[in-house]
């Protein structure tokens, strides 16, 4: 399969520091031209990406889906996501770019569920917007400025990982407070178990009544908890779920409708191209053409 939209690999300029990578805003947008992969047309991240706006207004493509950015937003976009920026005039804020062994690594010195909203993306709102009294702007460009001071190893190391944790915690206290009725609660966490077994299986089963057995659950209280957490039932999130793998893999190579259905788990083509269609308005061949006009 040949990719039409790269898979952006982590490349760290830091000898010292490594997994981490601070970059300011205007400087990707000065450099655009020398990327292999324009910055502003969609591609798959391999890492993940903090992105904080400091000046001016645009937008930010994450998953298929434009969001709004101003001064004072946060963008967080996870490994495997699609991504692409839209440089206005004026726009100004620094990239944070770390690989998933390095959020791990600073995830293991943070309280457990910490990380929880930032860690599902499917569940939260990729955007979140900082009160001036949340002191990050502050935090933001002293970890940009500790990042490329020449400093002892171990001293910036320590430095820069600190500040990645204050970061990393802050944001996710921001989103906490933003996303307060959604408690880290056992329903929550029966549908984290959920998530993380439809990712594993849903090539094989998209029956709701299946992954309820599995989690030792009843069909009706599945359902009852997803819809608590993210108002829809079961079924609805499994069919999202499957249809945004589709979409990623449409764009991201040169796959036939047909080797598609197969890899989402269809025996028959003609089902799944019905099943795209239903739930998205397009055939997967029209999804993809409409989409390359962006």
């Amino acid at each position: 399969m040949k990719r039409e939209i790269p898979n952006i690999l982590f490349k760290s300029k830091s000898p010292e520091i490594l997994g981490i990578e601070i970059i300011r805003l205007e400087k990707i947008k000065e450099e655009k031209e020398s990327f292999t992969h324009s910055p502003e047309k969609a591609h798959q991240l391999e890492f993940y990406q903090l992105v904080f706006y400091t000046e001016g207004t645009s937008e930010q493509l994450v998953d298929f889906v434009w969001h709004k950015v101003q001064k004072n937003t946060v963008v967080y976009v996870s490994k495997g996501q699609v991504n692409a920026f839209k440089f206005n005039e004026g726009l100004q804020g620094y990239l944070i770019l770390f690989t998933e062994d390095y959020l791990k690594e600073q995830i293991a010195k943070i309280p457990k569920d910490t990380a929880i909203r930032l860690l599902t993306p499917l569940l939260f709102s990729p955007k979140v917007h900082v009160a001036q009294i949340a002191n990050l702007p502050a935090y933001v460009k002293l970890i940009f400025e500790e990042f490329y001071k020449p400093t002892e190893s171990f001293n910036k190391r320590y430095i820069v990982d600190s500040l990645f944790n204050i970061i990393f915690s802050k944001v996710e206290e921001i989103k906490k407070n933003e996303t307060d009725d959604i408690k880290d609660s056992e329903k929550l966490r029966l549908f984290l178990k959920f998530q993380e077994k439809l990712k594993k299986t849903f090539r094989r089963n998209k029956n709701a009544a299946f992954y309820a057995q599995e989690l030792g659950v009843t069909y009706k209280h599945l359902n009852i908890v997803v819809k608590e957490v993210i108002a829809k039932t079961a079924k609805q999130y499994i069919d999202e779920f499957v249809i945004l793998e589709a979409k990623r893999n449409l764009i991201n190579s040169t796959i036939k409708s047909t080797e598609l259905a197969y890899l989402m788990g269809f025996e028959e083509p003609t089902n799944f191209v019905k099943y795209f269609k239903k739930r998205t308005g397009f055939t997967p061949n029209g999804f993809k053409k409409e989409y390359n006009k962006v």
